[in-house]
């Protein structure tokens, strides 16, 4: 097993997780930056939103995790603090990092799909690095598997073999397979967003399905889901849907007592909320802007609005004195 702890500065001890998950965030925010100064959007603004989502990313993230496992943290209230302790959700932090973009975008006066659009390929890289984390920690990873399967079967290095050998048992090293799924998503959402047909929002959408759709089908691999007890109609729905996979891989065992994963739920009803608000805003002229389209902000257009009036009440007043002069 490999030290998750990177160096330790006296009694305080730096993790690789948390190193792994600043570098992701600062990825996306290069990226972001990036392509922001195709559309004349100042780096200022992306640094001021990264400041801003990745606390409310966080808080979400422990949030979303705590309202689902409430039972472990009614009778010990101060574990609900102890995030170090473990216990965060992607899709918590999805949800924190998306509402407080809203809010400061739309103090900025920008439009909140374009800069979505802009900011997709940081989210699907960020998601790509950070899963690095849970490979240092040997966490969020599948069930049992042969070593034979992982070395000649998937041909995976030794570095990654040999980390999910734990305690004489190696594992589903699902960490790689989404990390993969999203790199791959990543080369689908640049090459999207050169296509003329693209029309603003519809790059987040397809970040939304595209992640959405291999957390689905990796999820069930997973030993750690959270889950709750659903009707037996959506336990075989989502059996069914992710059926074609028993030609390959067994589903993980459900920790918490439940029937249905809640993260594979949440991604059958993001794709189809996704494709179905895709479908709609083309049919009801809703998504007239095409993502190449310049992005202004309706704050700047004000301001602007407004020295233009001044400059022409001045002028004016200057011709009036001119001819009471005269």
């Amino acid at each position: 097993m490999l030290n998750p702890i990177a160096f330790a500065i006296g009694p305080v001890k730096v993790h690789w997780y948390g190193i792994i998950l600043g570098t992701a965030a600062l990825v996306g925010l290069l990226l972001a930056i990036r392509e922001g100064k195709r559309f004349r959007i100042q780096p200022d603004f992306f640094m001021d939103l990264l400041l801003i989502g990745v606390p409310s990313a966080i808080i979400c993230a422990r949030i979303y995790y705590v309202a689902f496992q409430w039972k472990d943290y009614k009778d010990n209230l101060a574990e609900v603090f102890m995030i170090w302790h473990g216990g965060i959700a992607i899709y918590g932090a999805l949800i924190g990092a998306i509402a407080a973009g809203f809010f400061y975008t739309r103090s900025k006066g920008y439009s909140f799909w374009r800069i979505l659009d802009i900011c997709a390929p940081g989210l699907i890289v960020g998601q790509m690095i950070g899963r690095w984390g849970n490979y240092m920690n040997q966490e969020a990873h599948g069930g049992p598997v042969e070593e034979s399967f992982l070395r000649h079967t998937l041909h995976l290095p030794n570095f990654i073999v040999n980390q999910m050998n734990i305690e004489g048992v190696f594992y589903h090293p699902t960490f790689f397979y989404e990390s993969f799924w999203n790199f791959v998503g990543l080369l689908l959402l640049f090459w999207l967003r050169r296509r003329p047909f693209l029309r603003a929002g519809e790059l987040f959408f397809s970040y939304l399905i595209w992640y959405s759709v291999g957390r689905f089908f990796i999820e069930a691999l997973r030993t750690d889901s959270l889950d709750f007890i659903g009707p037996t109609w959506l336990a075989s729905l989502m059996n069914a849907l992710w059926s074609p996979m028993t030609l390959l891989f067994e589903q993980g065992t459900l920790t918490y007592g439940g029937n249905v994963r809640i993260s594979q739920l949440l991604a059958v009803l993001l794709v189809i909320g996704a494709v179905i608000t895709i479908i709609v805003r083309r049919k009801k002229g809703y998504a007239t802007v095409r993502y190449s389209d310049p992005i202004v902000s309706s704050k700047a257009v004000t301001s602007g609005s407004e020295n233009n009036d001044a400059e022409e009440l001045s002028t004016k007043g200057a011709e009036y004195d001119s001819n009471r002069t005269v």
